[in-house]
């Protein structure tokens, strides 16, 4: 009995021993690993604040210092659901966009196209063309192309489609400057029925291509250019006019439609010598589905509205076009009216006299009177836009003060202009 209770004493005693020994080394670790984690922990935390001192720092190059957040704001932070913030968060965003917003919302900013100066041919056509005939200032190239009346004005109608081309006495020759404009307006049919509209930089009758044998291709809703294109939302249910313009500079080309850049082509192939106009498809004796062209104008441009203001004391804009007899601003107007404020806005001590001049076609009194309405309209506008009314005034001067020749529809088109004259 002794022997068996000695024998269990013995191994109990082993068990402490073991035990204790166990314990020990479980111990030894357990510090250890604390002592590890609690030296990670002291890394972290002096590595966050040496970042948080280096967010500062680059924050306060910028002018952006990290606001500290006392508890109370901590508190309140913790306090909100995650949709109460994000509404506050809403809330301030937006806040901060009405403060940072500019003074005014400058319509058809996106527009930057900015008529030629100088004009090199313009066609209405005029209403004293004989309707049915071909028109007088075109020459034909290929199919049929004659003079109809639509609502009362003469168009250039396509029945059967066609190639024309300006006609010029200098034709053959390369009469497009390295910086030239062109704008018409095209009616397009309902969109199952309209053909496009092709516009070649080469007179196809008197020039050869020289590399511009490629057109851009323009519809109601898209324009194309070699491997440029793009499109708007169709929105021609019955038909529509649109207002198309072409910018060249330089090799550069850009292509409008209404209000909207379709083409942008930093470096286009070829030299424009000339142009030709093409629709093609037939339509026969069906009106609704003739395509016709009215305003073709060329122009001659690119001098910076600051050169020629520091150069001239003045900037002539006849790229502001106006409705028939009235003061009321075409949407295409906005690209040189968006230019001048551009340039009021970065020259503030610029003050313009805005003053309106008309061709002499009709009557002298009328035309002063819609002179200075015309000129009144611009400067209403940049007022609205955002200039000081203290930096604009405003006159008219009629069919006195002629720049062109009233014989021709170029001089004529020379001569309606809105002048921007520096005070």
């Amino acid at each position: 009995m002794k022997t068996r209770i000695l024998l269990l004493f013995s191994v109990a005693l082993l068990f402490s021993i073991t035990s204790a020994a166990q314990i020990k080394v479980d111990v030894k670790k357990k510090v250890n690993r604390e002592a590890n984690q609690r030296a990670n922990s002291n890394t972290d935390k002096a590595i966050d604040k040496g970042f948080d001192k280096l967010e500062e720092g680059i924050g306060s190059l910028f002018g952006k210092k990290k606001k500290k957040k006392n508890k109370k704001e901590d508190t309140n932070e913790a306090e909100q659901t995650p949709q109460q913030s994000s509404g506050n968060n809403q809330q301030a965003t937006s806040g901060n966009e009405q403060e940072q917003a500019p003074k005014t919302d400058v319509q058809w900013s996106r527009f930057d196209f900015v008529p030629g100066d100088e004009i090199i041919f313009e066609d209405g056509p005029s209403n004293d063309e004989e309707n049915g005939e071909f028109p007088s200032r075109w020459d034909l190239v290929e199919g049929n192309c004659e003079i109809i009346n639509v609502n009362g004005e003469n168009v250039i109608a396509f029945p059967k489609g066609g190639d024309i081309i300006p006609y010029l006495k200098n034709s053959k020759d390369d009469y497009l400057p390295e910086v030239f404009t062109v704008e018409l307006d095209a009616w397009f049919w309902k969109d199952e029925n309209q053909r496009d509209l092709y516009i070649y930089f080469f007179d196809k009758k008197n020039q050869k291509s020289n590399g511009n044998y490629k057109a851009v291709e323009i519809n109601s809703y898209s324009a194309e250019y070699d491997n440029s294109y793009q499109v708007i939302p169709k929105v021609n249910p019955n038909g529509m006019w649109r207002h198309i313009s072409i910018a060249y500079t330089r090799s550069k080309l850009k292509v409008y439609l209404d209000e909207t850049r379709l083409i942008n082509i930093p470096r286009m192939e070829g030299n424009p010598t000339g142009l030709t106009l093409c629709f093609t498809g037939y339509s026969g004796d069906k009106p609704e589905q003739l395509q016709y062209i009215k305003n073709v104008r060329i122009a001659k441009g690119g001098v910076k509205y600051y050169d020629r203001v520091m150069q001239d004391g003045k900037i002539v804009c006849n790229g502001i076009r106006f409705d028939v007899n009235k003061a009321t601003l075409k949407p295409e107007s906005m690209g040189p009216i968006s230019e001048i404020f551009s340039l009021m806005q970065k020259q503030p001590d610029l003050k313009f006299s805005v003053e309106g001049h008309t061709d002499s076609d009709g009557d002298d009194a009328r035309n002063q009177t819609l002179s200075e309405q015309r000129a009144k309209t611009v400067m209403e506008q940049l007022i609205t836009m955002g200039i000081a009314p203290d930096r604009l005034s405003s006159k008219g001067w009629g069919e006195s003060k002629p720049i062109g020749g009233n014989d021709t529809p170029e001089g004529k088109a020379n001569n309606r202009r809105v002048e921007f004259v520096k005070l």
